[in-house]
């Protein structure tokens, strides 16, 4: 029978995730906004397995993990707690509230059917045990019927636990013997089967008679189940680290310990793993952006106390992207692991030098005298940087971009300094790289300007003070709406509306825009269905998408799953990129649009006009939908015969490649008469109406509003 699961979230979108990926795999499920309307949904109808989120308003998951475990009609739901926490007392407090497993957020869809599937291949195993017991009650007035019904019992729930990738033993509490071993126990342990009956559990564990008998008692005493880590030993002598779940199922007169073992090896190492990475960069061997502000702390405090002068550099390279889209990424890495190297051999044995992650390093510079010996350095690295880097077979030239503070003159702690390093580099790069600049009284201004903006946007993103406003695309033969583009406002509290122009620049150069891009996404999704819904005609919408999201982000993954969540259909979508990104693209992006093109997104290039992009460049990429012209060319287009020519070459050329051609910013009589004139298939812009909020768009719609001019 296919397995119910209850997902239990406080999160709608987290909920709706979660069905579609168990929805892949056949499973039915049900969901819970709070833990009230879990108790209750699990009062009325038990799923078979429980979702659950950690962190919920009113009751949080621990407390409905032993409201469930509380109640003996409820008490074997296995529950796998959904939770963003890593550390291990959390983990621990999650078991110690009844959860069988946990998964981490962000989910990932491979770990969560894994878990899923043992869970319930557990869960079966312990149905198969009461099962058992009652089977041996029932028929203990009939012996050879008993008999053969624990044979066949036996034979079943041997199968089912070596179908299980952890190792299970049964243990009898009054003999303190093996009642039953699975195979991967055996293949874990070196030992036969027949050799774990003989042992018993004494003699593989690393305790006493005594002290197990009292943990075996103590799990029996509290009805429960008791998770712990321990080490194992294998035949040949060798020891690994174990977690251990232990629960109690009484059998007759008798109870069973069942004791399932994960060998957690690989999870040790990988943490000792992290923990390296927690300290140093894995491409490049340099101190990583923690271990060098712990250094950078380290060395202020001691020239404090000296009155040396600390310089920090802060460097960036200019047009690494570049490199990347020419050669590939894995030359791309190469590049910033000889950057170190001959960043190292600019400075002196006691300088630091670390990388901060990306194309950006850092360096200490120590017992300076003057800000001069700082810049000596700098021109240094520039020299070093002049000689071609030889990458698998190529000779490449990068420039840096480096900015320099200094303690005391402009700040004499960690976060200051390399924040005034990172401003003054910026200024650098500004000028057109290969240069270096001292930070300078005059910027701290546009430091804190911009710190503020982007502190209030990463609050925004928390808040969700982002909304959509749509601006109708009207066909000119026919004067109907016939799209709409969606357009990100900021609804900043105190403030009111604030337009794109004043914090899109921010988002892109904090790296947020990869976060609300792919809130655009979905919200226009979301929208599409709540107009279906509504009975309100269906249009197509269009989202711009950034560079950023097409070469940082999952685009692909962004967009398939918000058609999938909220059941749109995906001719429904039209994503819109600009000819600057579509120029610099790389045959990923190529590959990217053309699946999304396959599974029936449009796509269409906006900002046309002003490039240099030719048809036959233009049939490289996936672009099925429309030209849309720069709209500096519209605003101009009838006092500018430069204007009106590129404009006219622009209708053409999309003519050409069987794309409709909008015009974006349309404002006057005149601008639409020569549009109009020149057989253009769409406008955009205030001549008809400007961008709308939902509410005045569904007015819009409904009063089916068309375009009249004066020729009309």
């Amino acid at each position: 029978m296919t397995a119910t699961i209850l997902i239990v979230d406080d999160e709608s979108t987290n909920r709706r995730l979660l069905q579609a990926l168990l929805g892949h795999e056949g499973y039915v499920t049900r969901t819970a906004g709070t833990g009230e309307q879990a108790l209750s949904s699990i009062a009325d109808d038990p799923p078979d397995l429980i979702l659950l989120d950690v962190m919920m308003p009113g009751m949080d998951g621990r407390q409905v993990a032993r409201a469930i475990k509380a109640d003996p009609a409820t008490s074997k739901i296995p529950i796998i707690m959904v939770t963003a926490q890593t550390d291990r007392e959390a983990r621990l407090a999650a078991l110690d509230a009844g959860a069988e497993d946990f998964v981490s957020k962000p989910v990932d869809r491979a770990e969560l059917w894994l878990r899923v599937r043992n869970l319930l291949r557990l869960k079966r195993l312990s149905d198969l045990l009461e099962e058992h017991r009652l089977t041996l009650e029932a028929e203990a007035q009939v012996r050879t019927a008993e008999l053969q019904a624990r044979n066949v019992d036996l034979m079943r729930l041997r199968t089912a636990m070596d179908a299980t990738e952890d190792s299970i033993v049964l243990v009898n509490r009054t003999t303190m013997r093996f009642v039953e071993v699975n195979a991967p126990a055996s293949q874990t342990l070196g030992y036969s089967r027949e050799e774990l009956f003989e042992l018993g559990p004494m003699k593989l564990a690393s305790t006493s008679l005594d002290q197990l008998e009292a943990l075996y008692d103590a799990i029996i005493a509290g009805h429960g189940r008791m998770a712990s880590l321990e080490t194992a030993h294998r035949k040949d002598g060798s020891a690994f680290p174990v977690e251990v779940h232990r629960q109690a199922h009484r059998a007759g007169a008798d109870w069973i310990i069942v004791a399932v073992t994960r060998d957690i090896t690989g999870r040790i190492e990988a943490e000792s793993s992290l923990e390296d990475l927690a300290h140093f960069d894995a491409l490049t061997g340099l101190l990583n952006r923690k271990l060098f502000c712990e250094a950078l702390t380290k060395t202020l405090d001691y020239s404090s106390a000296t009155g040396d002068t600390v310089a920090v550099l802060h460097l960036d390279l200019d047009h690494l992207k570049k490199v990347n889209d020419t050669f590939g990424y894995r030359i791309g890495d190469e590049l910033l692991i000889q950057v170190g190297d001959r960043l190292i051999g600019c400075v002196r044995d006691r300088d630091t030098v670390g990388r901060l992650g990306g194309d950006e390093f850092a360096l200490i510079l120590t017992m300076l005298q003057d800000r001069r010996d700082a810049a000596v350095v700098a021109e240094k690295i520039q020299k070093a940087m002049l000689q071609p880097f030889r990458l698998d077979g190529h000779d490449v030239t990068v420039t840096a971009s480096i900015g320099i503070s200094l303690q005391p003159d402009d700040a004499s702690d960690t976060e200051t300094l390399l924040k005034y390093a990172d401003t003054a580099m910026h200024e650098a790069g500004q000028s057109g790289g290969d240069a270096f600049q001292f930070f300078t009284n005059t910027m701290n201004t546009e430091v804190w300007r911009r710190l503020e903006l982007e502190t209030a946007l990463r609050k925004a993103v928390k808040n969700q003070e982002f909304v959509l406003h749509y601006q109708p695309k009207v066909e000119l033969k026919s004067g109907h709406i016939v799209g709409l583009e969606a357009l990100l406002r900021w609804d900043r509290p105190g403030f009111g509306l604030v337009p794109p122009s004043e914090f899109i620049y921010s988002l892109e150069e904090s790296g947020l825009i990869v976060e609300v891009g792919r809130w655009v996404i979905a919200a226009a999704c979301e929208q599409i269905k709540e107009w279906g819904r509504r009975g309100v005609d269906p249009l197509p919408v269009s989202v711009n998408i950034s560079e950023r999201q097409l070469f940082r982000g999952d685009l692909e993954n962004d967009v398939l799953l918000a058609l999938e969540v909220y059941e749109v259909p995906a001719r429904m979508l039209e994503l819109e990129l600009s000819e600057t990104v579509v120029m610099t693209g790389t045959d990923r992006t190529i590959a990217i649009l053309q699946n999304l093109r396959a599974a029936g997104v449009q796509i269409s290039l906006d900002d046309f006009g002003l490039g240099h992009s030719s048809p036959a460049y233009l049939r490289r990429f996936p672009i099925d939908k429309a030209l849309k012209i720069d709209r500096s060319l519209i605003r101009d287009l009838t006092r500018s015969s430069d204007a009106a020519a590129a404009a006219l070459s622009t209708i053409r050329m999309g003519h050409s490649l069987h794309l409709e051609v909008i015009a974006v910013g349309v404002e006057t009589a005149p601008q639409l008469a020569y549009l109009r004139g020149h057989q253009c298939d769409q406008i955009q812009g205030y001549f008809f109406k400007p961008p709308l909020s939902v509410p005045e768009l569904e007015l819009l719609l409904l009063a089916r509003t068309s375009l009249t001019t004066p020729d009309d």
